[in-house]
């Protein structure tokens, strides 16, 4: 259970830094900080279960592009996974929202970096 919170508040952390670094990102919807904050960790939910449950299916399925490309298709890979997260947050009337492909791109290596360095620095506990 320790490891499901630090991976949201991993997921939290780096998609609240995609959000402040690329403008096509955003989450806001004119509330206060705190419903702003749950909303945050609402989406890390909604991103941790996409990269859960999605993810490992559409790397399987587009294996042959990592080995073509050596692994770079990674950030295509990723980069859906944010859209699909933002996608999803529309449903669920949450105010997260990617404006496009190459912002998704972006944001997904900004996630990647930011979500390693915070696991890194954190204690894994089984």
């Amino acid at each position: 259970m320790t490891n499901f919170v630090v991976k949201t508040l991993a997921n939290a952390a780096a998609l609240a830094v995609a959000i402040w670094l690329v403008s096509g990102i955003t989450l806001d919807d004119g509330s206060s900080t705190g419903r702003r904050v749950l909303s945050l960790i609402l989406v890390a939910l909604v991103f941790g279960l996409v990269n859960l449950i999605v993810k490992p299916v559409v790397k399987l399925l587009s294996f042959p592009l990592f080995i073509l490309t050596l692994g770079l298709f990674t950030l295509v890979v990723n980069a859906l996974m944010l859209m699909l997260t933002s996608w999803l947050a529309g449903k669920a009337h949450l105010s997260f929202h990617v404006d496009g492909f190459w912002t998704a791109v972006l944001g997904g290596l900004i996630i990647s970096i930011v979500s390693w360095a915070v696991n890194l620095a954190l204690p894994d506990k089984n």
